[in-house]
């Protein structure tokens, strides 16, 4: 095996490896849920986000950028799973209070989610904090604010 196809060979399993593990919480009705956590993930998943991409920016080379990029991108999967599999799936229920204003708040953190793995521009990290804040306020209300 040349060295080219040892190479696309581990980056293969590395990526089948990596998205097979990724997971908010699971979707048996198990009744653990602790939503002010789930909202803290989110916020260090955006920190780390912000991070990664001043880094990317700043790398002097380019495997570093790439790890950056990785790193990234990794953060901004971790952000959907949490919004997708634990809020959407099994937090808002059809009829609750405030529903389509929660879940389209949960659909544009999705969106920003999406630009922010596509782009470097720290707007959409600014736009996922103030999402992410008006979220916990709309879903926890006023006695959870940290």
């Amino acid at each position: 095996m040349n060295k080219a196809a040892r190479y696309l060979t581990v980056l293969v399993l590395f990526a089948a490896s990596t998205t097979a593990t990724v997971r908010a919480h699971c979707q048996i009705p198990c009744g653990i849920y602790d939503d002010p956590m789930r909202i803290h993930l989110m916020e260090e998943h955006i920190a780390t986000i912000e991070k990664s991409m001043k880094q990317i920016t700043a790398a002097p080379e380019t495997n570093q950028a790439v790890r950056w990029v990785m790193n990234k991108d990794k953060h901004a999967d971790e952000l959907s799973e949490i919004v997708t599999y634990y809020f959407m799936a099994q937090r808002i229920k059809p009829g609750c209070e405030g529903y389509t204003i929660k879940l389209g708040q949960l659909h544009e953190i999705l969106v920003y989610s999406m630009k922010a793995k596509q782009t470097t521009d720290l707007a959409n990290v600014e736009k996922l904090k103030e999402l992410i804040h008006d979220f916990e306020h709309s879903y926890l209300g006023e006695k959870h604010q940290h």
